[in-house]
């Protein structure tokens, strides 16, 4: 392991809870949820939460103990994880946009015995007793001088777990402990231009960053808005609803940021929006023109590259400086948060300062459940860092330290190899995101049936735009690429399919080439999705 490490700063954080029940005794009317129609003010969320606790303890839950909740992104879900955490139990998310089979598994694995629920409940074959998620009209607001407190909070005192893809076809969960959460909503409070910024709730229930989200937007005394669901897809119409509900802080996916900085750009006027503040997290951000001329419209705003995993909440940050024009094309992730200590491990790597990124210190989760073989693989014993931690999470990424700052520069068991030779997708998604006409890009690895591997490509295109000219991108890339990297095709989609989280399917894009191949083959011509080049 190399020298070279990187250390936050000391760092104590406060409970989130303790803090929320102060903000429901000082600001009692101040609002916590906006659902539709409905508010939330913080004593009534308070109250809300209590009760739910009281239901869950009347139901043999305590202490540790895991409680699967699902339903619709809203205020009920809010309540049903604060309620679930002032009990000390452990809040398992169950997005039921998830397919059935998969949500079944998660339920049995996580050893949850009640399901809170809310709307639609799915048809899961589990022995987990089912409790609808009571309204708040029967619960009495939380006021100063009452007597109720939640669970003392421990640092190692779980709080959720979530479920993270795995290599056996099947997810896997990590629990996470206050430890990580109570950091993390500690540092955004402070770290934000206002501790309580109005927020929008963006992220799907199995994201992490719908934590960050809700947990970091109420440890501040701020308002969490519920994004309806019909407009994580539509950002038009998310833009509207960003002005209409004067939305202060928005957390997005490079994809979705991307396709709202196109809204944006399109946008005759956007005096009425109000951001101060867009973190972006979960994949690689590109500064594409369509983004920088999105905060050139917005100067009061400012840009955020965050970086962590689900086994390690809330790593890095980054932001961008105020003059647009000194953005780089692929921004660092930047610099650690308080209490955490990066450590890089070069084993493999020439150059100095590169290797695979270690995470020590609060943000390390306390590992994956049922899962013994792959938390010796992952999390790692070692001697004391400089920072006397003695255990570390091997993130999988490659990464460049340099002048104290943490750039990513790829995925250590993804690696992307054509005849033996390393490409970085990213690279290739650059230079098509420059070409007139794109909106987006994906370049993915097709496999045929006799397991050649080669590049492919697909685009969108600008709605208001010219068309893209495939076979003059495909020149391009072939002026400013090695021979290795340059796709064979080029494919324009629709769009780009997504994964629940809001990043870009890899997997689903290069499905839809094969697809488009196969056509065009089948029909002897250029049959094709939207278009297609060779």
């Amino acid at each position: 392991m190399s020298d070279l490490s990187l250390w936050g700063g000391a760092a104590d954080p406060r409970c989130l809870l303790d803090a929320l029940l102060e903000t429901a005794r000082e600001q009692p009317d101040a609002i916590a949820v906006v659902d539709g129609d409905r508010t939330v003010s913080y004593a009534e969320l308070v109250g809300w939460a209590r009760d739910i606790a009281a239901l869950l303890a009347g139901h043999g839950v305590t202490a540790e103990d895991r409680v699967g909740v699902t339903g619709p992104r809203g205020a009920e879900v809010v309540a049903a994880m604060l309620g679930t955490a002032a009990l000390g139990a452990v809040y398992v998310p169950l997005d039921p946009e998830y397919p059935v089979r998969r949500l079944a598994h998660m339920l049995s694995d996580s050893g949850a015995a009640v399901l809170l629920h809310t709307g639609t409940v799915p048809a899961l074959e589990s022995t987990a007793v089912r409790v609808p998620i009571p309204g708040p009209e029967g619960s009495r607001p939380y006021r100063a001088g009452d007597a109720w407190r939640p669970v003392e909070c421990r640092p190692d005192l779980p709080f959720y777990v979530i479920y993270t893809s795995g290599s056996t076809g099947w997810p896997k969960g990590v629990a996470i402990p206050h430890s990580c959460l109570d950091n993390m909503a500690e540092w955004q409070a402070a770290h934000s231009p206002r501790p309580d910024l109005r927020t929008a709730q963006f992220a799907p229930l199995n994201f992490d960053v719908s934590f960050q989200e809700v947990l970091g937007s109420l440890r501040g005394g701020g308002t969490v808005v519920i994004v309806p669901e019909r407009l994580r897809r539509e950002p038009v119409q998310l833009l509207a609803w960003l002005i209409e509900h004067r939305i202060e802080r928005l957390f997005l996916p490079y994809v979705a940021l991307q396709m709202l900085a196109v809204a944006v750009g399109a946008a005759a006027d956007v005096t009425g929006l109000r951001l101060r503040e867009v973190n972006t997290a979960g994949e690689q951000v590109v500064c594409t023109q369509q983004i920088r001329a999105m905060f050139e419209r917005l100067p009061g705003a400012r840009l955020v590259n965050h970086y962590g995993q689900s086994e390690s909440a809330m790593v890095t940050s980054h932001i961008l400086p105020a003059a647009v024009g000194d953005w780089p094309t692929l921004p660092p992730i930047g610099v650690p948060l308080p209490g955490c200590e990066l450590l890089v491990d070069p084993a493999g790597q020439d150059e100095p300062g590169v290797g695979e990124l270690l995470v020590a210190g609060l943000p390390v989760s306390l590992g994956y459940l049922n899962r013994p073989e792959l938390n010796e693989e992952r999390f790692r014993t070692v001697d004391p860092t400089p920072q006397g931690h003695t255990r570390v999470f091997r993130t999988g990424d490659l990464v460049r330290i340099r002048d104290g700052v943490v750039q990513f520069l790829n995925r250590l068991d993804s690696d992307v190899k054509i005849r033996g030779i390393r490409v970085n997708l990213l690279e290739v998604d650059v230079q098509l995101l420059g070409r007139p006409g794109v909106d987006g890009a994906a370049c993915v690895v097709v496999e045929s049936a006799s397991g050649v591997r080669s590049l492919r490509a697909a685009v969108t295109a600008s709605a208001d735009g010219p068309e893209p000219d495939l076979p003059a991108a495909l020149a391009h890339l072939r002026d400013v690429l090695p021979d290795v990297s340059v796709p064979l095709s080029l494919t324009v989609l629709p769009e780009l399919p997504r994964t629940p989280s809001g990043k870009t399917d890899r997997d689903a894009v290069a499905r839809l080439i094969t697809e488009d191949i196969r056509r065009r083959r089948a029909a002897g011509a250029a049959g094709r999705p939207g278009g297609s080049a060779t």
